[in-house]
């Protein structure tokens, strides 16, 4: 045989003068008054809201651009969303920097073989010629600069480079010398100079 069904339920509305239990079976209803039961009232902690969100910027204390955080709620709401330093991660949005990362890698290999291309092309063209006014022995007059190499390499393999890469010893006379042009972080190429008097 099956139990009666069995309800409890509180009278809301006069709870703190009554505090009336009403029970409902199936033979009927009955009330239940307990003016003396204290009631015990147990207090959640409040929950620690946190946002998994991305870097967009570098944020000072915060972290790098890119970086994957847990950040609180109220930090995410209050300053990194309204100044457009952060987004909240979503599956999208991995899926977009992942692509990101592979383009950039990419990127920087395509860079490092064009700088060793340049780098085998230097090498091979042998010396480069450079010609100045003389003076007493071997001195000359002025000396050979970065940019005087710049301008020797457009014009004899049509290639442009910035004179911030260049590292020439001082010269002030005529010889042979080796120049470096740092071409990429991982690649420098040796430049040889043949310093002649007119």
């Amino acid at each position: 045989m099956a139990s009666p069904a069995v309800t409890l339920s509180w009278n809301s509305s006069s709870w703190l003068n009554n505090r009336t239990l009403t029970r409902t079976t199936n033979e009927g209803t009955t009330k239940i008054s307990d003016k003396s039961s204290t009631f015990l009232v147990l207090a959640q902690k409040k929950a620690k809201k946190t946002r998994k969100i991305i870097l967009i910027e570098d944020v000072t204390d915060v972290g790098k651009k890119g970086q994957l955080l847990d950040v609180k709620a109220g930090f995410y709401r209050n300053f990194l969303h309204p100044t457009g330093k952060a987004r909240i991660v979503t599956p999208v949005l991995l899926k977009e920097m992942k692509v990101e990362e592979e383009r950039i890698e990419a990127e920087k290999k395509r860079v490092k073989e064009e700088a060793l291309q340049l780098a085998r092309i230097f090498e091979t063209v042998g010396a480069f010629k450079v010609k100045r006014k003389g003076g007493k022995g071997k001195l000359i007059f002025g000396s050979v600069t970065a940019q005087d190499l710049v301008d020797i390499i457009k014009a004899q393999l049509q290639r442009d480079i910035d004179k911030r890469i260049v590292s020439l010893p001082e010269i002030r006379e005529t010889g042979e010398y080796i120049a470096e042009l740092k071409l990429h972080p991982d690649v420098t190429a040796q430049v040889r100079l043949n310093v002649f008097a007119n």
